[in-house]
């Protein structure tokens, strides 16, 4: 398919984005790419503008401030998953980015534009509502963070304003986190991925989080399994209780010809179960 036709502009900063991503309805921010271009393609997306944000100075990169890890909206997945700071730091985020598509996907695509697209069997959200990761934008009307908790709200849907643009993504440095997915063999989406992270003191679970991407029509975390892990010894047992239990009570579980919704509802389990140990292993 060929793309209705549209106009291109090159932002020569995160201001001059916004002013033309304002000046006229229709317009649609391009970094990567590797999300908007298909949709166009499909004409699932008609934009009358491009508004090209990758060569925006400071709009990429990973740095570490204030105790926290920030993480420009077009830093490419491959920088995410070979950033030695991160890997450090951070490793499962690392290790998340490393599982996204394949090398010409990571070459291109970037953090930002998959958050803002938000496809519901994308790897960066679990991980993320794991690492109680906050998202920052910048409209017209200033800057807004937003905890991603809060930003993912349904199919393709964020909290992101028309005139909002994803300036970049904070996190704490954590260690005992981990992704575990079940991938599709073509394209390496999550048909059901796990983020869990694991807060640890004198072998008591003092708190968790455990974010599930791919199973329902967006990212959400297992609020049953987080509650069924605080306050309990880090067990082989207490993971394996809580894992019994993921996916319970969802009644919006997705169904494929990758997966039906029984399918995914056991999968829930096993791999929350796999994340689960994984971050108890690094604890």
């Amino acid at each position: 398919m060929i793309p209705t036709s549209f106009d291109y502009a090159r932002a020569t900063s995160l201001d001059d984005a916004i002013a033309k991503l304002g000046a006229g309805g229709g317009a649609k921010i391009l970094a990567g790419g590797h999300s908007l271009i298909p949709l166009m393609k499909l004409r699932l997306s008609e934009p009358t503008a491009l508004i090209d944000i990758a060569r925006i100075p400071d709009l990429s990169g990973i740095k570490e401030k204030d105790g926290t890890i920030q993480i420009g909206a077009a830093t490419t997945h491959h920088a995410v998953a070979t950033s030695a700071l991160l890997a450090d730091k951070c490793p499962a985020l690392a290790e998340t980015a490393a599982t996204i598509g394949d090398p010409q996907v990571r070459n291109r695509g970037t953090i930002g534009g998959s958050l803002a697209h938000a496809d519901p069997a994308a790897d960066y959200p679990a991980i993320l509502l794991a690492l109680d990761a906050e998202i920052h934008l910048k409209g017209k009307g200033g800057w807004r963070a937003v905890k991603a908790s809060d930003f993912f709200q349904g199919l393709f849907t964020v909290d992101l304003q028309p005139d909002e643009i994803i300036v970049g993504v904070q996190v704490t440095p954590q260690k005992t986190v981990a992704y575990a997915k079940l991938h599709q063999r073509a394209s390496h989406f999550a048909i059901v991925g796990v983020g869990a992270a694991l807060e640890v003191s004198g072998g008591t679970i003092t708190a968790a989080r455990v974010g599930l991407t791919g199973a329902s029509s967006y990212a959400i975390r297992l609020a049953n399994v987080e509650a069924a892990l605080a306050g309990k010894p880090l067990t082989d047992a207490t993971i394996d209780a809580a894992a019994a239990i993921a996916g319970d009570g969802l009644d919006d579980i997705n169904a494929d010809l990758h997966g039906s919704a029984e399918y995914r509802a056991q999968m829930i389990k096993v791999f929350t179960k796999r994340a689960l140990e994984a971050a108890k292993a690094r604890a």
